[in-house]
Formats: C-alpha cells, structure tokens, sequence
C-alpha cells in the first residue's frame, strides 16, 4: 500500500469520523447536553437562529462528495488533495475536539480547537486555490465549493466562540457595550466576505455569511442595532459579491 492510498483512506475515515461524532454529539446528546443549549447559556449577540445551523446538513453533503471524489483511483496522484490531505485530517480532529470541550463544558480552551479547525480551512482553501485554479467541474463541486462552505460557516463559528469564551472569562469589553460589540464582529465578517468576493469571487462563502447574518437579525430581533446592523450586512456582502463575479468574468474574457 503507497502513501497515496494511505492519504486516501485516511481522509476517507476523517470525513467518516466528523460526521459520525457530530451526529452523535445532536442524537445522544454528548454529556446529555445539546449543543444549541449550550450555547444559549452564554448572553451574547453574535449567535444565529437555530434553523441557520442546518446549513450542517449541506456541510455533511459536501464532505460525503469529497471522501468519495478524493478516494477515487483517478485521483490517487492529483496534486492539489495531495497537498490537503493531512490538513484535512487535521481540521476534522479540531472539529471532534472542539465538540467535546463544548459538550462537556471545558470552555476555556475551546478557542484553541476552533482555531486549529480554522487555521486548517484556511491552509486547505488556499492550497486548492479556489476561485482561480481551473479545475474539472466535477472537483470544483466535490472539492472547491465544500470547503468554500465549511470555510464559511467556520469562519462564522469562530467569531461567535470567541465571543461566547470572552463572556466565560468575564471580560468586560473596555467598557463598551456587547450590542456594539456584535455590531463590530458583523462588520469584521462583512470585510472578509468582501475580501473573498474581490480577490477570488467566491460565491459560496459569501452566501454562507449571508445565510448567518439572516440568521442574525431573527434571533437578534429583539434588539434593533444588532438587527439591523446584520440585514445592512447582508446587503453589503451581496453588493460585494456581485461586484466580485463581474470582475473575475471580466478578467476572465
């Protein structure tokens, strides 16, 4: 058995793992506690509705089509899951990871699970070079737009664990207020979905950002400047995108 083969089905076991935990973590529950319940504890505004969490589904598709693509024997040698492989395994280990801490209530180093997790989409995303490298259609649609969702919504989880671990320790935010505390965090993402959408016109991220930020202003409706703050994002990172699709066709032609 060569390396490639290994790489293979170990990513296959990854992606099998990830998903099985967190199935498992939403039908047992992990430790008798939901995950959604959790989260609620912590009195911050940073959090979607519960619905926008069933974009998990849509990950779970995602991951399912690149185990299988990734496995294939056409694909045995391609350079660029080479070069993802191990990382992958790596993100789904901090994914597994993260999922015990919270469930089991270890909040302190949350952070350091998402972050790894984060860290690893990043170095995968950028590896596949999304956005610009040319690619058959069948591995931008098992490969390029799976991670550019898992991208998203991590992007968005990272940010709203961040703010739920600062609320744990106490943090008093300088004295400012936590609705312009979100308010700020929703700007943050609006620049990176505009980042995204100009440099790589990448459509899938940006509708993840836009599927949390509705999310956003529906849980968030009790309190106006969040709110509202969340659907004038939605209408910033759709502007952008749109922006960013026509200047890559451009560039394109």
């Amino acid at each position: 058995m060569n390396k490639d083969t290994v790489r293979q089905i170990l990513v296959l076991i990854a992606v099998i793992a990830v998903i099985a935990v967190n199935f498992l973590a939403v039908s047992l529950p992990l430790n008798d506690l939901d995950t959604g319940e959790i989260s609620d504890r912590f009195e911050v505004y940073f959090v979607p509705a519960g619905y926008v969490f069933s974009i998990w589904s849509l990950i779970y598709l995602g991951l399912i089509a690149f185990g299988i693509f990734q496995v294939l024997p056409a694909q045995k040698e391609n350079p660029r899951l080479r070069s993802i492989g191990y990382l992958f395994v790596l993100s789904s280990l901090a994914n597994i990871t993260w999922l015990f801490l919270w469930h089991y209530e270890v909040f302190l180093f949350t952070p350091v699970a998402m972050l790894t997790l984060l860290i690893s989409l990043i170095a995968i995303y950028l590896r596949l070079d999304v956005g610009r490298a040319e690619v058959s259609t069948a591995e931008k649609w098992s490969v390029h737009i799976p991670f550019s969702i898992y991208l998203g919504w991590i992007s968005v989880a990272t940010i709203a664990n961040i703010t739920q671990w600062l609320y744990y320790l106490g943090w008093s935010g300088w004295g400012i207020p936590p609705e312009v505390w979100a308010v700020i965090m929703l700007a943050a993402g609006v620049v990176i979905s505009t980042l995204m959408s100009l440099t790589r016109g990448d459509v899938a991220y940006s509708l993840v950002l836009v599927w949390a930020y509705i999310g956003i202003a529906v849980k968030q409706a009790g309190t106006p400047l969040v709110a509202y703050s969340a659907l004038i994002g939605v209408g910033l990172i759709l502007v952008m995108l749109v922006i960013g699709v026509l200047r890559k066709r451009q560039s394109q032609n």
